[in-house]
């Protein structure tokens, strides 16, 4: 069975260890940005960001200040809408590990045009995959593939202080998602987990979604009722016609 995240909100701090973690791992590069307003930084995800913790704080019906954070990172979705579009125009440019679950962006990648790439990232109901404008290489969360296939947990999971990261088997990580969500609708009733039956990235949010992110659920964005189910299916099944 592929590995899983459960990143659970209730207890992240805004430290940002995870962000820096995967940063330091990966050995990318520090993005030069300026203060927007927000806490935040840098304001998105980016090619020489694969993880960032995101802020919001809004007013609850109380009228109580809240804070909400949001690791955000790829969600290695279970059947992948980017690499169903990205195999229409290169084979071989987004990959899926079978044994780990992990969605992998290859070198092939810099084959895409900028236009296929925006397909390819159009794609992602959670706006995840980023283009290096440069090089033309797409680039996300790896599942720092190198080291769990060596028995090593990732490192965003061995970096958190808090116990919001937890990773391991996908059965062992839907078992604590709900025990946890269990609990925590004893305090928080809106509490609910995003979207577990479509990804290997669980969150556990406190909340309604929108107080965390706009792409922190899957959406379908046309008129008309549509299933979570059915969204995938749409967006993991390009046109034929395309492959001709």
């Amino acid at each position: 069975m592929s590995k899983t995240f459960l990143i659970d909100t209730s207890r992240c701090t805004a430290c940002r260890g995870c962000q820096l973690a995967c940063k330091e791992w990966q050995g990318l590069p520090a993005n030069k940005t300026l203060q927007w307003g927000s806490h935040q930084n840098p304001p998105d995800l980016n090619p020489n960001n694969y993880k960032l913790v995101r802020f919001h704080d809004y007013m609850d019906a109380t009228g109580t200040i809240r804070w909400n954070f949001f690791p955000d990172q790829c969600r290695h979705c279970l059947v992948p809408p980017c690499k169903e579009v990205g195999d229409v125009y290169v084979d071989g440019a987004i990959l899926k590990d079978e044994k780990t679950g992990a969605v992998l962006y290859t070198e092939k990648t810099k084959q895409f045009t900028p236009d296929q790439a925006e397909e390819v990232r159009d794609a992602c109901p959670y706006n995840i995959p980023r283009r290096n404008e440069q090089t033309g290489l797409m680039s996300k969360c790896t599942m720092c593939f190198g080291r769990i296939t060596n028995g090593l947990p990732p490192s965003c999971v061995r970096a958190c202080p808090t116990g919001t990261m937890n990773f391991g088997e996908r059965e062992d990580m839907l078992k604590l998602a709900e025990e946890r969500l269990a609990l925590l609708k004893k305090k928080w009733p809106k509490a609910s987990l995003a979207d577990p039956e479509d990804v290997n990235v669980i969150y556990l949010m406190t909340d309604t979604p929108d107080t965390y992110h706009k792409y922190a659920v899957a959406e379908a964005k046309q008129a008309g009722p549509m299933t979570k189910k059915q969204l995938f299916a749409k967006l993991a099944s390009p046109i034929k016609a395309m492959k001709a």
